[in-house]
């Protein structure tokens, strides 16, 4: 993995989507194949041996790195949405971000208990959707052994802020 060429694909969008906010787009990082696959390779390689049952990810950009994940891994994809998105029951969780609230949701019945589940997003950044991401799972019955970001802003503290500390945190790009 060029982490190089990584850190230079991603750019900074200013006052999105609220004032005084930075946005990292990764749209860039889409736009070379090799980079990409590079990620996803990267991510699959780091939690290869780990026995994962299902990879669930957070919407949005969370599935575009997530589905291609569980391709490459032979594993079920598990979407967690926004809240109102999903037509079969589910479970939900509010929490706070740092510019507003959120909620997100999940099927009932798309982890099984104790089944294996590794949690894939763009970003790591307060740790505020992953630590309810985290929950959501947990919530109906799965074991989160990890979630695994393209890139973390670690002057962020988003780590600290994630409730599961047995779940391990993996980042490709840390930016300090």
């Amino acid at each position: 993995m060029d982490i190089q060429k990584l850190s230079s694909a991603i750019r900074d969008i200013h006052d999105f989507p609220v004032k005084d906010i930075i946005f990292k787009d990764i749209t860039p990082v889409l736009q070379d194949i090799n980079l990409f696959n590079g990620i996803i390779d990267a991510i699959a390689e780091e939690f290869r041996d780990k026995k994962i049952n299902k990879i669930a990810a957070i919407e949005s950009r969370g599935f575009i790195f997530g589905m291609p994940l569980a391709v490459k891994m032979d594993i079920p994809f598990v979407p967690i949405r926004k809240k109102g998105k999903l037509p079969a029951e589910t479970a939900f969780i509010s929490y706070d971000l740092e510019y507003g609230q959120a909620t997100i949701e999940i099927h009932k019945d798309a982890v099984k208990k104790d089944e294996k589940v590794l949690i894939i997003d763009d970003l790591l950044a307060t740790g505020g959707t992953t630590d309810a991401a985290i929950k959501l799972v947990e919530q109906i019955g799965g074991d989160v052994i990890a979630a695994a970001f393209v890139l973390e802003l670690t002057f962020l503290n988003g780590r600290e802020k994630i409730g599961n500390k047995s779940a391990e945190i993996f980042s490709i790009l840390k930016v300090y």
